[in-house]
């Protein structure tokens, strides 16, 4: 995978700062250019990893076929198409067939889809079908609960509003007392 070229993308910020009506040479941005090259390499590390490495072979034999949960796990992105966050907390659930995944791995597959530039609904999808293909799982349902800066600081400008998507597959969308109980449990 293609390493971030940070001196590129400073000497991008440092054009952009000038673009803005900003002197880049002034004292309190002259390291700025270096520092956001640095952040944005880290948040958007996620082009640079998979479901599978971040995994590192924690998928577990288990002997039970039973609903796995974890909510929760809070979740930081960019939006594509205004490059602001949005942040919140995101749910998982899963029946596990034969094979486990260990827990800090759920929350780590969610970073590996929220540290790209992502549209909610489709970062949903991606850590549903993730965590459904590395388990092996019967069932997986997902839901996001995110507030989007792209609406509270620009445009509507509604500080309140929170965004839910929700993604169900397998069990979890064709039996309606699987995704209750799991809907139950998240709530």
């Amino acid at each position: 995978m293609k390493k971030v070229n940070e001196k590129k993308i400073a000497s991008l910020v440092k054009e952009l700062l000038v673009e803005l009506g900003e002197d880049p040479e002034r004292d309190g941005l002259l390291k700025t250019p270096q520092r956001v090259a640095k952040s944005l390499a880290f948040l958007t590390r996620g082009y640079r990893q998979t479901p599978r490495q971040v995994l590192n072979n924690a998928v577990f034999d288990a002997g039970a076929n039973h609903m796995i949960v974890l909510r929760g796990i809070e979740v930081y992105s960019l939006c594509e198409h205004h490059m602001l966050p949005f942040y919140g907390s995101c749910a998982i659930g899963y029946i596990a067939k034969n094979k486990v995944l260990g827990v800090s791995k759920l929350a780590r597959i969610v970073d590996v889809y929220a540290r790209r530039l992502q549209i909610q609904e489709r970062l949903t999808e991606q850590v549903a079908a993730a965590i459904q293909k590395e388990a092996h799982a019967e069932g997986v349902g997902v839901v996001f609960k995110c507030r989007h800066l792209c609406m509270m600081m620009r445009g509507v400008e509604k500080q309140n509003s929170e965004m839910v998507t929700s993604a169900m597959l397998g069990s979890f969308r064709t039996d309606e007392k699987v995704r209750s109980e799991f809907l139950s449990l998240i709530h």
